[in-house]
């Protein structure tokens, strides 16, 4: 994977991240908890943003060096949950990562988009 495909795929984590965020606004932990739609929509979102994370992370281990402020363990982490848990998924884990974990990624995200441009 070359280098110039990582601000295209840290644009797509993000847009993956943000569905899972937007999708759960004005829907309470116990809307989304009895609503499996939402639930495998929302777990979908977060497993793509996890899977572009892992591959860049993979592909590309000086730049996750180089940002290691990005939580790109967890990522990896939470993508293999969903990716390998099927019926065994924390949908609290997972409403709470949309809810929480997601505003700060996207900040993050926004920190290290342009990080060639900035002369890192």
């Amino acid at each position: 994977m070359s280098p110039e495909r990582i601000p295209y795929l840290l644009d797509r984590m993000g847009q993956a991240a943000a569905d899972a965020h937007a999708m759960i606004d004005n829907v309470s932990e116990e809307e989304f908890l009895a609503n499996l739609i939402l639930q495998r929509a929302v777990g979908m979102s977060l497993l793509m943003a996890s899977e572009i994370a892992s591959q860049v992370f993979k592909a590309h281990p000086e730049f996750a060096s180089e940002h290691p402020e990005f939580p790109w363990e967890a990522m990896r982490g939470m993508r293999n949950r969903i990716a390998h848990g099927y019926f065994d998924i924390d949908l609290e884990k997972v409403w709470a990562t949309a809810r929480d974990d997601v505003p700060v990624l996207l900040t993050s995200l926004a920190t290290i988009r342009n990080w060639r441009m900035q002369g890192e």
